[in-house]
């Protein structure tokens, strides 16, 4: 049957034109239910499985289907009552709009909200009469929820069973439990008892988007502190530089802004802007309306300063999107014996603490858990939310490693089978098909080179002479694209994860484990399907002629950096593989020196590796990572291919290449870096990558070696992120780090999305693969961009995270130590220290609770820090004393104390027998009990 409407549009031109819709309604539909006789053989999408209740409802005790709202099932989208087993099934949009039963027309004077409500309630009495046609054993009902009074009168008028969410879910007897997991869904009934107005009401959104518009509010992106809770910034979405960051100070000028939200603020008059404040304020979880504690310390923040270091500040008007998540962290259990309100700590210091009702607290305690929050009254001191989850105790490996990738947005669920569903069939082999459009390369001499332990072999290298007296050497990368085709659900799903995520013990895998560690892993003496980029180069190390092929590889090593190093350094080897090796690291001995000549950097970043215990796979030995010389050698042939690929797909697709870019960083960046290097009578020029690289050399002391790579450490510091972009949407392609003039990933598809469309993209301009609308449509290819910037960033904190908190449970086990450290950073009460030993990086505090404050003068020009008598400069030599610090259950840590030099009643002695931080909370501990 069809269904037509006519409606006629004037065109910007002045003219009219008359548009027709067609709307084709079947009746050939099925239900959607299992046992459903009437409609066997109709069902085109998934069936409502028909399961046996474990659940009972007091409401319903025969077996039922769920029909709720719209309203109900986006407020309670982290309630997963409509997934709790077997005893209800979901049966919303079970009909589609093209079903002749149950459409629906908008009437005359309805609105859209009211046409679908009465869609629903259509769908649901539909559901009813239509079921009644099963057999007695395996009759159903279809249950209506909505929490709207009036769609709840109409329904139950037109004969269909319905109730609220909470009455529903209180009928569950068996479990109540249950309720904490709904959303407060009314503000007004959840604000606190004084009823007292905290904060200023949020201008509605029209008036925001007319003030935005007309310049009197500024929009950004709200990003709390993690050192003060009563200080954030926002990130203006502009070209204006003056402007581009907006600072907030005090609970009234943050009004209920949630890091990562997109606000509107309106910029203070300059009289009222203030400098961002050095002092670190934790929130306590003071009494909700005792507000006049946050005022004073409020007033701790406006302390007299500088008059240039004031910065443009605001105050929250208006929130225009809200970018809420799942938050992990622990339950502050209220001491009001038998209360149901209890304040919630996240673990990231930048989201405030949640207000939830539950009756499981004293379960809850000492666990990770996850909440939701709903919403924030103007009278309430905190945001109020709900129990999702609880993930697990405290300090266990397995629930620290859950929070931290939830933290982190790592999406680490195992692969559907959707995604499954599109890999290759074992056993798998190459065929003729595969053949097409690609070389054999299998008689080459080619070997990997990886750390220890790895089975996502991405690269594997050869390297040759010619008859001509030439070197042949190719870089050849596994053909992830070959097995991963646009668009597919493996293709998505690659697409949504961006990269690989390695932490300490565990690997998220971008691609599945038959992909990432066996099909296009290049292992040894196994043929495999590769991408090569092949150069024909003298000896030294110039470039004659550059190929790219697709092609057949057959590995003949897979070698360590540690086994590939004595390869090259064993006198009495000199097989095949050995002398590739010889041959390749004299060449990339050459790349490197051409690179830095041109004002390539060479800085460093202490890398830190775990020995696990065998049995209990904990922490038993902390150190830095060595580099060989294999692993610069490896270095140099991938920068090399991927600068390579770069200039070819810029040829080919000008405006469409996936390409990355190093910006370079602003002058402020290099402050602390220049003023570091002159208090050690050291000059650093930062006018281009080239001096700095050339002052970095030249910065050496005989009598303090270590000098050097504690300014390439601070050089580090001083970089931008770099970043994918699409060419046709930018025009700087420049990488700042490599000082090379263009640059791209090609190297590693089995661990990173960006160089599967960079294969994708090499492939069409070779002639060997065809291309597809998304690769060529630059917007999408941004966005893509911007996913993968985000994913690779979230990447680096996961891993940064996990370094942490093995770090923590190898000094939990290896108890207190003194070690030599260099200082990085001096603060205005502390001194931020690396010890090289660890590659670790720490904090040495000379203020604390309850003792009596030494006198402290800071110097930010030197910079320097005076304590009484003793005076401290960067990379001067201290000794410290590392322990892990218990006393707070949700942000472990680890602590270190001054030993050397000595300083009355600030250093501690270097004796570590009688020393115990966690001492306090055990007492305390003990004495609940």
């Amino acid at each position: 049957m069809l269904k037509s409407k006519t409606f006629l549009k004037k065109t910007r031109a002045g003219g009219v034109m008359k548009i027709v819709r067609e709307h084709y309604l079947r009746d050939d539909i099925g239900c959607g239910a299992s046992g459903c006789a009437a409609c066997d053989g109709a069902h085109e999408g998934p069936v409502l499985e028909l399961q046996p209740l474990d659940r009972a409802s007091s409401l319903c005790p025969q077996p039922h289907y769920l029909l709720p709202d719209t309203n109900v099932l986006l407020h309670q989208v982290h309630f997963n009552v409509w997934r709790l087993g077997t005893w209800a099934s979901v049966a919303s949009c079970l009909r589609p709009s093209g079903s002749l039963e149950t459409y629906v027309e908008q009437l005359q004077g309805e609105n859209s909200n009211d046409r679908n409500d009465r869609a629903i309630r259509v769908a649901a009495k539909w559901y009813n009469e239509h079921l009644k046609n099963m057999s007695a054993e395996n009759r159903l009902q279809v249950i209506f929820i909505t929490n709207d009074r009036k769609n709840k009168e109409k329904a139950i008028e037109e004969g269909i069973p319905a109730f609220t969410c909470e009455e529903y879910i209180k009928s569950l007897t068996a479990n109540p439990e249950l309720i904490d997991r709904l959303a407060c869904l009314s503000e007004e009934g959840n604000e606190i008892e004084s009823g007292k107005t905290i904060f200023s009401e949020h201008l509605p959104l029209s008036k925001l988007q007319q003030g935005i518009k007309s310049g009197t509010y500024l929009q950004g992106t709200f990003r709390a502190s993690r050192e003060n809770y009563l200080e954030a910034t926002v990130w203006v979405h502009s070209d204006d530089e003056e402007n581009k960051e907006i600072l907030l100070q005090g609970l009234k000028n943050l009004n209920r802004a949630i890091h990562e939200d997109i606000v509107a603020v309106e910029l203070l008059p300059k009289h009222q802007w203030v400098a961002p404040s050095s002092v670190v304020l934790q929130d306590e979880g003071q009494n909700e309306d005792d507000i006049e504690k946050e005022e004073e310390r409020e007033r701790i923040l406006k302390t007299a300063v500088n008059e240039k270091m004031l910065k443009p500040t605001g105050r929250v008007v208006g929130i225009i999107k809200r970018n809420w998540r799942p938050y992990c962290g622990m339950l502050s259990k209220s001491d009001i014996k038998e209360s149901r309100r209890h304040l919630f700590t996240p673990a990231d210091k930048r989201i405030p603490r949640i207000r939830i009702e539950t009756r499981q607290a004293s379960t809850l305690e000492g666990r990770r858990i996850i909440v939701a929050v709903d919403g924030w009254p103007r009278n309430s001191r905190y945001p109020n939310g709900h129990f999702v989850k609880n993930l697990g105790e405290v300090g266990d490996k397995e629930t620290e490693t859950e929070v931290l990738l939830l933290e982190h947005d790592v999406p680490h669920q195992a692969f559907s089978q959707a995604v499954l569903s599109f890999l290759p069939k074992m056993p798998w082999s190459i065929t003729e098909k595969d053949m097409k459009n690609r070389e054999d390369l299998r008689h080459l001499c080619v070997c990997s080179v990886d750390p220890p332990g790895c089975t996502d072999i991405d690269d594997a290298l050869h390297c040759r002479e010619l008859e001509n007296g030439n070197l042949e050497v190719g870089v050849h990368i596994a053909d992830v694209s070959h097995f991963i085709r646009p668009g597919n659900a493996l293709d998505q799903e690659s697409a949504r994860r961006g990269t690989t995520v390695y932490l300490c013990e565990k690997r998220i895998d971008m691609v599945p484990e038959l992909l990432s560690s066996n099909l296009c892993s290049l292992r040894s003496n196994v043929d495999r399907l590769a991408f090569s980029c092949i150069w024909e180069m003298t000896h030294n190390a110039e470039i004659l002629k550059t190929r790219f092929t697709k092609s057949v590889i057959n590995s003949k090593a897979s070698l360590t950096y540690a086994e590939a190093q004595m390869r090259i350094d064993s006198a009495a080897m000199n097989d095949n593989i050995t002398t590739s090796l010889r041959g390749l690291n004299k060449l990339a001995k050459i790349l490197k020196k051409g690179r830095i000549e041109k004002g390539a950097l060479t800085l460093s970043s202490p890398e830190v590796r775990f020995h696990m215990d065998s049995e209990t796979h904990d922490p038993i030995d902390l150190q830095t990572k060595e580099l060989r010389e294999t692993n610069s050698m490896v270095e140099e042939f991938m920068l090399l291919a991927n600068i390579s690929v770069a200039k070819k797909i810029h040829e080919e697709f000008s405006e469409h290449a996936l390409l990355r870019k190093h910006p370079a960083p602003p002058p402020s960046n290099y402050e602390i870096l220049v003023k570091a290097a002159k208090s050690k009578n050291l000059e650093i020029k930062t006018d281009t990558a080239k001096a700095l690289a050339d002052s970095l050399d030249r910065a050496d002391s005989p009598i303090f070696p270590y000098l050097n790579t504690l300014l390439r450490i601070l050089a580090t510091r001083c970089m931008m992120q770099a970043v994918y972009f699409c060419s046709g949407m930018d025009n700087d392609f420049h990488h700042y780090g490599l000082a090379s003039p263009i640059y791209t990933h090609f190297t590693s598809p089995i661990r990173r999305y960006a160089d599967i469309i960079v294969h994708r993209l090499l492939a069409v301009a070779i002639g060997a693969d065809c291309t597809y609308p998304e690769l060529t449509d630059k917007h999408k290819l941004a966005d893509l961009c911007k996913n993968l910037n985000f994913r690779h960033k979230m990447a680096q904190y996961a891993q940064r995270a996990s370094v942490a908190f093995h770090t923590q449970l190898f000094f939990k086990s290896k108890g207190i130590v003194s070690e030599e450290a260099y200082i990085l950073f001096v603060r205005k009460n502390a001194i931020v220290v690396l010890i090289p030993k660890y590659g670790l990086e720490g904090t040495v505090f000379f203020e604390e609770k309850d003792k009596p404050n030494p006198r402290l003068i800071y110097d930010d020009e030197i910079p320097s820090l005076k304590i009484e008598d003793t005076v401290f400069h960067v990379f001067d030599k201290v000794k410290v004393k590392i322990m892990l610090d218990s006393s707070n259950l949700q942000h472990q840590k680890i602590r270190m104390s001054l030993v050397e030099p000595q300083i009355p009643g600030i250093s501690v002695s270097a004796d570590t027998s009688n020393m115990d931080i966690n001492e306090p909370e055990r007492k305390k501990k003990k004495l609940q009990k």
